[in-house]
């Protein structure tokens, strides 16, 4: 899929940081709510945080206070914003609508925290 491209991601310390960025494709995205998802090993993908079209942002527990979610429509561009980061981040991160468009998911961004 060429619709989203996801990049940023690494190996980190714990406690370190991050920033992931989507690029999309579709002019449409720009009035999509939009989200990162990640998926762990053994684990389902879980959104992670979303952001309206306006600017409205939420996040699941597990990452509030440390994650920020942002957009630049005008750069078709979505960002992940990532501090303090823990072993239990690990996981591939993906961006995509909310809901997702299945057809839409791309190739996603290892993020890997250990020391």
């Amino acid at each position: 899929q060429v619709e989203l491209v996801e990049s940023g991601g690494g190996l980190v310390q714990p406690g370190g940081s991050l920033r992931l960025s989507c690029v999309y494709s579709r002019s449409i995205f720009s009035i999509h709510v939009m989200g990162w998802y990640r998926q762990a090993p053994g684990r389902e993908r879980e959104l992670v945080a979303r952001i309206t079209s306006g600017g409205s942002r939420n996040y699941v527990d597990s990452v509030k206070g440390r994650f920020t979610i942002s957009r630049d429509n005008a750069k078709n561009t979505m960002y992940l914003q990532m501090i303090s980061l823990k072993p239990e981040d690990t996981a591939v991160y993906y961006c995509n609508a909310d809901p997702p468009v299945l057809f839409y998911w791309g190739q996603g961004t290892q993020v890997t925290v250990s020391s």
